[in-house]
């Protein structure tokens, strides 16, 4: 029982984060041609060890589940890049001072950031095409990181990523 409330408490804390994905890809390419898919062998995803393991087994099974098969003479291979970086506070409070007298005038304004610094961490999804050897669509997912996850939290919250980034994969009107 204990389990079962700490798994639904992961799954209400991923379902509130935010994980944001932006999309891009080649109007003209025929998305149905693409059946068959792999990885670059120079694959640096930026991620840890276990962490790419978990990327790469959430693709493989989303991939697969839209038919897709991995192959070692693919129709497009799979490029992974991420980045961490700091999040820029949105929110000051102001603080201001300031004095008039015989028309003349001055202030200063101080701001101060509200909250603490949040990780934010970048992954670039490629997908390249084999023969032409041509990017046709991109997918750019951003979310929070935390850095204390256990190993299922880690899981849980690559498989959400995922989830997202290939939701809209292949692009509206170009589905099989």
């Amino acid at each position: 029982m204990k389990r079962l409330v700490s798994l639904l408490f992961v799954i209400v804390l991923y379902s509130c984060s935010s994980v944001r994905v932006h999309y891009d890809y080649e109007k003209a390419v025929d998305f149905t041609s693409y059946t068959t898919y792999n990885y670059f062998s120079d694959l640096n995803t930026g991620l840890g060890e276990l962490d790419t393991k978990r990327l790469l087994k959430s693709l493989d099974i989303v991939l697969q589940s839209k038919g897709m098969l991995f192959s070692e003479e693919p129709d497009f291979y799979i490029n992974i890049e991420s980045d961490l970086y700091h999040a820029v506070h949105n929110n000051t409070a102001g603080l201001g001072v300031g004095g008039t007298g015989n028309s003349v005038g001055g202030g200063i304004s101080v701001g101060i950031p509200i909250g603490k610094t949040k990780n934010r961490r970048e992954i670039i999804f490629n997908f390249v095409d084999y023969k032409k050897d041509v990017l046709f669509w991109e997918a750019v997912s951003i979310d929070t990181y935390r850095e204390n996850q256990t190993p299922a939290q880690r899981e849980m919250h690559i498989q959400t990523i995922v989830n997202k980034v290939l939701n809209k994969y292949p692009p509206k009107g170009k589905r099989k």
